[in-house]
């Protein structure tokens, strides 16, 4: 477990260290220079930040930012802290332990409204990527043939037992992908399946023994179940909702409030770690060289490394190349906290139960979303902001989410708690 104290680059050999520099080097040449946000009335109230990440493959921004020294060009130290579950996120967020985190969208918005958990204002800084999460079910399952999510439907109708699926955390997006998929197929989470929550890492542990016959998780959790023979890829949640929201910088309203330089660097330094890793495929593999060290995602390279390029296999002998595979950035799609990304998932905690009352969707947004903030970090390295804080988009049934009307969105739905 890697000490709080320890900083990612500190573990790394000094050429490796050199040749990521270089590259780095080349991608912030042209980015402002590093006394604009760092010096005088907009100097860092605090210079060094812990962050909070679980190892998983969109942790990488964070770490990069770290690990290439794009934090020192802004006045900050991030201090990455490698954390063991998303409660255990949660619960040193609230209290102070960690200053920001990498992040589950929804155990954010959760956090805010006290949902299962202790209360605390909370603050959304920017969004850390889209796509590249997946739903994995147990080789026992394809055996039967369970292998996408129509035949899984078929198998759970025709051979009556109780079906245990596996999300990260009660409100975060893996439960959401994982209850969206299931129920535009016809099963309803809370009714035809048990689920159980079980940290990131250990997904793949739990499936070996028989603890579940599906989970939902980041990468490079599901590609480990193929390497490792005990899983298939049933779905992506890119195929449930293309450039969904995924996770984000996270912090206290509190320490925004504070510390508003100090979030507003961190916020650039982690845009110019995400710009340098979607820059070119010779940084996509440095970063996954990088992270899948012991001090981070702690597994091999070879898990890591193909699904961050959109090359994919579903561990029953079908490969596909995805162009909607994780995305760091996308010339600055990515990184936007829309209002909307942060409401929709109100609206599946008010659709699956987590939510009695419709809450006020529009008025929690604002609260959460730091949207000026992260317009004046965008602005200083000349990254692109949409002018529409909502967003529309298509899922997988074929219903269109815009954000315009949440409450009348979430009580459509046939499917529901």
């Amino acid at each position: 477990m890697l000490d709080g104290k320890t900083r990612g680059e500190g573990l790394m050999s000094e050429e490796r260290r050199k040749l990521l520099m270089g590259g780095a080097a080349a991608v912030g040449s042209s980015l402002v220079a590093p006394h604009v946000w760092a010096s005088g009335s907009d100097k860092p109230e605090k210079e060094e930040v812990r962050i909070g990440f679980i190892p998983l493959t969109d942790c990488a921004s964070v770490v990069m930012a770290s690990v290439l020294g794009f934090d020192k060009k802004y006045g900050v130290k991030i201090v990455p802290t490698k954390e063991a579950s998303w409660a255990g996120v949660r619960d040193k967020l609230v209290n102070g332990e960690l200053d920001m985190a990498h992040v589950l969208y929804g155990l954010v918005y959760g956090v805010h409204l006290g949902l299962g958990g202790p209360k605390k204002d909370m603050a959304v800084l920017m969004t850390l990527n889209n796509n590249g999460q997946a739903i994995t079910l147990s080789k026992k399952l394809a055996d039967k043939g369970a292998v996408n999510g129509a035949s899984l439907a078929k198998l759970m109708a025709s051979e009556k037992r109780e079906y245990t699926f596996a999300q990260t955390f009660p409100t975060g997006t893996h439960a959401m992908w994982l209850y969206y998929w299931l129920a535009s197929v016809g099963v309803n989470p809370m009714k035809d399946a048990k689920v159980i929550t079980v940290p990131p890492p250990q997904m793949v542990a739990n499936m070996r023994v028989g603890n579940m016959d599906g989970f939902c998780v980041g990468e490079p959790w599901n590609h480990r179940a193929i390497m490792d023979g005990i899983g298939i890829t049933a779905a992506t949640t890119q195929e449930v909702w293309k450039d969904h929201p995924e996770k984000v910088l996270g912090s206290t309203a509190d320490f925004v409030k504070k510390h508003p330089n100090t979030a507003r660097a961190v916020i650039m330094a982690v845009l110019e770690a995400s710009r340098w890793i979607d820059a070119s495929l010779s940084n996509k593999l440095k970063m996954a060289e990088t992270i899948a060290e012991k001090s981070y995602v702690n597994t091999g390279v070879d898990a890591i490394n193909q699904r961050i390029l959109g090359r994919y296999q579903n561990g029953l002998g079908k490969t596909w190349d995805d162009p909607d595979h994780m995305k760091f950035f996308n010339d600055g799609a990515v990184n936007f906290p829309y209002l909307s990304d942060g409401m929709w998932f109100l609206t599946q905690h008010k659709r699956w139960g987590l939510l009695k009352e419709h809450p006020d969707y529009l008025g929690v947004a604002r609260q959460i979303n730091q949207i000026e903030l992260y317009k004046q970090a965008a602005s200083q390295l000349k990254i692109n902001v949409p002018k529409e804080m909502l967003r529309s988009s298509k899922l997988i049934d074929g219903v269109v989410w815009d954000g315009k009307d949440p409450a009348k969105y979430a009580d459509a739905f046939k499917v529901k708690a």
